[in-house]
C-alpha cells in the first residue's frame, strides 16, 4: 500500500507511482493498493494507467469515498478502470470521515452506514451492467442505461470498522479493507461479524485486507519507527471511527499496529495478523531517515524484504 510521497516533486509523482507499481509486480507482490488522498492524484486514474504498464498484479483503491461520486459515475469509472487493468482492478470504497466529507468538501456525513447501504444498492446492479439500472431507495432514484464493458464487474471491498458497516460488507461486497485494526480487533470484532453476515447472505468467505505499517530497522529504532508512523499516518484523534476500532483491540494508535524491527520481529507480527484472520496484507512501508536519500534506502530495504515474505495460511 502506497500513499503520498512528499519527497517527490509534484511533477514527478505520477511517473514515480507508475515505476513503483511496476517494481512491485517485478518483485512478485500480489497486489498494489493506492488510496484516494484528499487533494492528491486521482486513485482510479492512476490505477488505470498502471494497468497498462503491468500484467499480473492486482490493483486496488484503498479507499475511494462514496460521497464524491454518484454510484452510476463510480460504476462507470470502476468498469473503465477494470477494462484498463484487464480485470485486475479491485474497487475499495467507503464513507470516509467527517473531517474530509463535511469539513473539506462541505457534503453531508449524516448516517454514513445508511448512505453506504443505499449506495451499494445502486452500485451493485450498475457494476453488473451492461443494461438498464433501475433502483429506488431513500437516497437515490435511478433510471439509467449503462454500457461500458462486458468484461465483468470488479471486486468491491468496503472500508468497514463498526458492526453496521461490517454487516453491509459481508452482505453486499467481497470483503473489507482495514486500517488501525490490531490482531485482537481483527480476531474478535471484524472476522466474526463480517463472516456471519456473508454466510447469512449466502456469499463466499470474505476477504479481510489489513493495512499494516511496516519498517525494517534495528531494535533500537523501533520506538522511533512507531513515533514516525503516528506522525505521518495518525488521524485517530480526528476520526471517531478509528477511535472506536482501537477500543476493540489493544492498540492505542497506528504505531501500535505496525510491524517494526528486524526480519524475525516483522515475520512474527505479520504471522499474528494472519492467524487472527487477515487474508491479505497491505503493507504500508514506513521509511526512516533524516534525508530523502536515507528514507529512500530505508524504503527499498523494507520492500525488498517484504517481497520475500509469503502471507499464506498458517502451516
Amino acid at each position: 500500500m502506497v500513499g503520498t510521497d512528499r519527497d517527490c516533486p509534484p511533477a514527478e509523482r505520477l511517473g514515480r507511482l507508475l515505476s513503483t507499481a511496476q517494481s512491485a509486480e517485478d518483485h512478485g507482490f500480489a497486489s498494489f493498493w493506492f488510496p484516494q488522498v484528499p487533494g492528491y492524484l486521482d486513485a482510479m486514474s492512476v490505477l488505470a494507467l498502471i494497468g497498462q504498464r503491468t500484467k499480473h498484479i492486482e490493483l486496488g483503491t484503498a479507499i475511494v469515498p462514496i460521497q464524491t461520486r454518484h454510484p452510476i459515475a463510480m460504476a462507470q469509472q470502476a468498469l473503465t478502470t477494470g477494462a484498463a487493468c484487464a480485470g485486475r482492478f479491485t474497487l475499495g470504497l467507503g464513507p470516509s470521515h467527517h473531517w474530509i466529507i463535511e469539513d473539506q468538501l462541505g457534503l453531508s456525513y449524516d448516517r454514513p452506514a445508511h448512505q453506504v447501504r443505499d449506495y451499494l444498492q445502486v452500485l451493485g446492479p450498475a457494476l453488473r451492467a451492461p443494461g438498464p439500472v433501475e433502483v429506488e431507495n431513500d437516497t437515490y432514484r435511478v433510471r439509467s442505461p449503462l454500457d461500458v464493458t462486458d468484461t465483468g464487474p470488479p471486486q468491491v471491498l468496503l472500508a468497514a470498522l463498526g458492526p453496521a458497516m461490517l454487516r453491509l460488507a459481508g452482505e453486499h461486497t467481497q470483503g473489507t479493507i482495514l486500517w488501525m485494526a490490531d490482531e485482537r480487533a481483527v480476531a474478535e470484532h471484524v472476522v466474526p461479524r463480517i463472516t456471519a453476515a456473508a454466510q447469512a447472505a449466502g456469499r463466499g468467505s470474505p476477504r479481510v485486507v489489513a493495512g499494516v505499517p511496516v519498517a525494517l530497522c534495528a531494535a533500537g529504532e523501533v520506538d522511533r519507527a512507531r513515533a514516525h508512523a503516528n506522525q505521518v499516518l495518525g488521524h485517530a484523534e480526528l476520526s471517531p471511527n478509528y477511535l472506536k476500532l482501537l477500543e476493540r483491540g489493544d492498540a492505542t494508535d497506528v504505531g501500535d499496529t505496525m510491524a517494526a524491527g528486524d526480519e524475525a520481529a516483522i515475520l512474527a507480527r505479520l504471522g499474528r495478523y494472519r492467524d487472527a484472520g487477515v487474508t491479505d496484507l497491505a503493507a504500508r512501508v514506513i521509511a526512516l531517515g533524516d534525508s530523502a536519500a536515507a528514507r529512500s534506502e530505508s524504503r527499498c530495504r523494507t520492500e525488498e524484504f517484504l517481497a520475500t515474505v509469503g502471507f499464506g495460511a498458517a502451516g
